[in-house]
């Protein structure tokens, strides 16, 4: 780069040449007049304590000190909520476990049901540190994860029982009978001699509905000498009721049948002395009591009262 300068002083025009290095040297040493006028500045601001910087210096410490205040106190303030939520998370969890607990038949512990000692006091609040609140959030974490799995426990219990309780005989097979011959010796009410009876006799009259005592398959619907019209049902696990002395009988073999559905009519066929129903339990082909299953009902109790 070239320069021509031009004055009425000079007799002729005057060349100056600029090289690179030159524009160089002059950006080089405008940047060290810059950084050398900052740190003089700052140290003349830091020794002789100028109040103008002073307060830039005070209102920026200021500034910085209460984002980070704030940001501190809402991080707080979001941890208290989320200890808030999860303690009343617990408590729930808790209430929930009880109830269940008792649907599912299982019983608490006594330490779990266990009333805690009587306790009082003025409420004098005590704030938390964030490492104390993190800390209280984890260990409920944990307690509200030990009850997820608890209340799993509970769901599977709680559907084994409803499907147990389905399966298994409990509501009585007719409405509105008499209880007659109870299960175990009795004097046969034909041969006049002591004999064996593998079954209950629910008197009622002829035509009464009998219904299935629980789910389960129908394994035969057949008459019989002895048992007349009788339907045998199949509930699993070698568990089997059978229905005697039907009038009417409305299912077939291989048929599925709910708890309360209806299978037929009470009638007086086979070795029978008047319209009743002869009520079996059997399991592997043994007779058991059918009371015992039909006391886990709610209506073997007010059979009982008549």
């Amino acid at each position: 780069m070239q320069i021509i300068l031009v004055s009425r002083h000079l007799k002729a025009a005057k060349t100056i040449t600029i090289m690179p290095r030159h524009l160089l040297a002059v950006i080089v040493l405008f940047l060290t007049l810059v950084f050398s006028t900052s740190l003089l500045f700052s140290w003349l601001s830091v020794h002789l304590r100028l109040p103008v910087v002073e307060d830039l210096v005070l209102s920026l410490q200021q500034q910085e000190a209460s984002k980070v205040r704030d940001h501190l106190n809402n991080n707080l303030q979001l941890m208290a909520t989320r200890l808030g939520e999860l303690q009343g998370r617990v408590m729930q969890l808790d209430t929930l476990k009880e109830r269940v607990s008792g649907l599912a038949g299982l019983k608490q512990s006594a330490s779990t049901v266990a009333k805690s000692p009587g306790q009082g006091g003025p409420f004098l609040a005590a704030p938390m540190s964030a490492d104390e609140l993190q800390r209280e959030i984890d260990r409920l974490s944990v307690d509200v994860e030990q009850r997820s799995d608890e209340f799993a426990f509970l769901e599977f219990k709680l559907l084994e029982k409803r499907v147990k309780d389905r399966l298994l005989p409990t509501i009585l097979p007719v409405r509105g009978a008499v209880l007659g011959s109870p299960f175990g010796y009795r004097i046969d009410p034909i041969a006049g001699a002591r004999s064996k009876h593998e079954g209950l006799d629910f008197a009622v009259d002829a035509g009464t509905p009998i219904v299935a005592a629980a789910d389960g398959v129908v394994l035969s619907a057949d008459s019989h000498p002895d048992y007349g019209n009788v339907v045998d049902i199949d509930h699993g696990d070698g568990l089997t009721s059978r229905y005697a002395h039907m009038s009417r009988i409305d299912v077939k073999p291989g048929m599925l049948v709910k708890r309360g559905e209806i299978i037929g009519a009470v009638g007086s066929t086979g070795r029978s002395t008047g319209p009743h129903l002869h009520f079996e339990v059997r399991m592997l082909g043994v007779a058991q009591n059918p009371a015992h299953f039909l006391k886990q009902g709610a209506e073997y109790a007010s059979l009982m009262r008549r």
